[in-house]
Formats: C-alpha cells, sequence, structure tokens
C-alpha cells in the first residue's frame, strides 16, 4: 500500500506541474480536508476548486516536489514552487512541507505548511515586508483569499454542494 500511496503523491504533483486541477482532484478522497496558511480549512469540493483557481490563475507555475516519505497511512513532501502572485505581479518562490493522511490509495487530509510572512513578503513586496507579521494584515490576506475562492465556487457549480 506504501507504493500506492507514494504513486498518489507523484501524480498530484505531477498534475499540478501539468497544471492539470482535475488529475489533484482525482487524488483526494471525497471528504478531504486542506489547510494551509492562506487559505485555512478547506473540505469537500472546495480543495478541488482552490488548486483549479490558482491553476487558472497562475500562468507561469513551476512546481516540483522532492523527498516523498509514506509511512502507513501518512505520507510528506518537500515542494518549491515558483509563480507570479496575479493580484500584484510579484514573483514567488514558496517553500513548503506538505503532510497527508490517506483512506485507501486517497488523500483525506493534505496540510500544506510554509512560512506565511516569507510569503507575503514576496507576494506583497513592502505591505508584506512591514505588517506581514501582524495578525490582523494576516487575517485581511485570509478574509480575500476566502472570498476570491468563495466566489470562484459560486460561478462554477462543479464545485457547489
Amino acid at each position: 500500500m506504501n507504493d500506492e500511496r507514494r504513486q498518489t503523491i507523484e501524480r498530484f504533483y505531477a498534475s499540478l506541474q501539468k497544471r492539470d486541477a482535475a488529475g489533484m482532484a482525482a487524488c483526494y478522497h471525497p471528504d478531504v480536508v486542506f489547510s494551509d496558511p492562506v487559505f485555512g480549512e478547506l473540505r469537500g469540493k472546495e480543495p478541488a476548486a482552490m488548486w483549479h483557481m490558482l491553476l487558472k490563475r497562475g500562468k507561469d507555475l513551476e512546481a516540483r516536489c522532492h523527498d516523498i516519505q509514506v509511512e502507513g497511512n501518512e505520507g510528506s513532501a518537500r515542494c518549491e514552487a515558483d509563480y507570479t502572485f496575479s493580484a500584484t505581479g510579484r514573483k514567488v518562490r514558496n517553500l513548503l512541507f506538505a503532510r497527508f493522511l490517506f483512506e485507501g490509495d486517497l488523500i483525506i487530509r493534505h496540510d500544506d505548511d510554509f512560512d506565511f510572512w516569507r510569503w507575503q513578503r514576496m507576494a506583497l513586496g513592502l505591505p508584506g515586508i512591514l505588517l506581514g507579521w501582524l495578525p490582523p494584515f494576516q487575517n485581511k490576506i485570509r478574509r480575500t483569499a476566502r472570498k476570491g475562492l468563495d466566489d470562484f465556487i459560486a460561478r462554477n457549480p462543479d464545485f457547489q454542494g
């Protein structure tokens, strides 16, 4: 089973590199829970909607994944993603650590962890440098991201319900 789960992680990141949101979603269990520092916790169809939205916006995404580990029903990977943040046009290199929990060979929980302040400094420039460490500023970023996702879902019925 470890080999199948490792292949699921590899397929997930290969789909990300190919900008194939449907391929990424196929690696998720229907009841998946995703979390990261920007979007917080997403459930069910929301993670697939997020990836679809991000891939649609990010035209120059380059993702690399390495150090994939699988032990029992848990897995992890280290990843680097280079892209232009669409809201500001600024280049970002996001270094993240991903943790996975599996049900069968599908991902039921996916947690991406990265330095949120570092990301804000790259993505937002001076405002991120000066204010990115402040919880009210971080919460504003999270609310903006969530609203963008909610608006995307409202315009795309496939991700509703």
